[in-house]
This record gives structure tokens, C-alpha cells and sequence, in this order.
């Protein structure tokens, strides 16, 4: 018997049985900074494939406003980095209409390893209500290097 052990293709894009809201519609963006030639709506909207990146170093944050308080039941993130060695940090959370504190989603270490692991794709089912504001903080490198955040895609149902 012949045997190849080959590398899965990890899924760039997000599922297609989904649908996902038009944040051009329902909602506003705001990021600490954004690398001329990948806006944040390319992560955002899809349109193109180049997703965000950080134009400064250190520490980043990416916050959806809804013009309406929103049910969120999915969010898919996809980061991506083929050229550095890095711990990259993320903290996804939320606030509710009835306040402006935020509530912690998720806190998610990843290590990234050209050659080796470069992509992180992460995909939560939640039962948020009455959400006005999701937030993205992306620490680039927990040693405290240089790095620039950058996001692929970020979806929300």
C-alpha cells in the first residue's frame, strides 16, 4: 500500500449555509488603525481577499457598533499570518444595550510558525441578545515585539 499524509486545506472563507449580517447596513466600524491597502471592510465585508492590517505596532482595536441592537448567534474569525514567528493574544467581547460595560466572549492565545501554523480560524456559536457593540482587541505578540495585527475575516449571524 502507497500512503501520502497531506495537509488539509484549513477554510478560508466562511460556510456558505450561513448567513451573515451586511455590516454595511446595520452597523459602524472603529479601529485604532488600518495599513493603507487592507481596510478593515476587507475582513469585514469580503470583498476582497487581503482582510485588515494594523498600520502601527503593539496592541489593536477593532469595535462594531449596530445602529440596532442585534441577536448575534455566530461569529467567525479567521487571522492569518505566513511570515512571523509570533503568540498573538486575541479578547473578543460585547456590551449590551442596557449598559456600557463590556462582557467577555472569549480570550484566545495562538502561536503563530511559518511553515508550520499560520492560519487560526475560529468559529463561536452564542446566544447574545441586545448586543450594540462587539469589540476585537488583538495583542500581535505577547513578548512585546514589534508586530502588526492583522485580521482575514471576521463574520457575524
Amino acid at each position: 500500500m502507497r500512503k501520502r499524509l497531506i495537509a488539509p486545506t484549513p477554510q478560508t472563507d466562511p460556510p456558505s449555509d450561513q448567513v451573515w449580517l451586511d455590516l454595511s447596513r446595520i452597523a459602524s466600524v472603529e479601529v485604532t488603525s488600518e495599513q493603507n491597502g487592507y481596510p478593515i471592510e476587507s475582513a469585514l465585508l469580503g470583498e476582497e481577499n487581503r482582510g485588515w492590517r494594523a498600520a502601527n505596532p503593539g496592541t489593536q482595536i477593532i469595535r462594531v457598533i449596530f445602529d440596532e441592537p442585534q441577536t448575534l448567534k455566530r461569529i467567525w474569525l479567521v487571522f492569518e499570518d505566513i511570515e512571523n514567528t509570533r503568540t498573538q493574544e486575541f479578547v473578543l467581547r460585547w456590551s449590551p444595550r442596557t449598559g456600557h460595560a463590556f462582557r467577555e466572549i472569549e480570550c484566545q492565545p495562538w502561536n503563530f510558525s511559518p511553515g508550520g501554523s499560520v492560519r487560526e480560524i475560529e468559529d463561536y456559536t452564542v446566544e447574545l441578545s441586545d448586543v450594540t457593540a462587539l469589540e476585537l482587541i488583538i495583542v500581535p505578540d505577547k513578548t512585546g515585539a514589534e508586530a502588526r495585527a492583522s485580521l482575514l475575516r471576521f463574520r457575524l449571524a
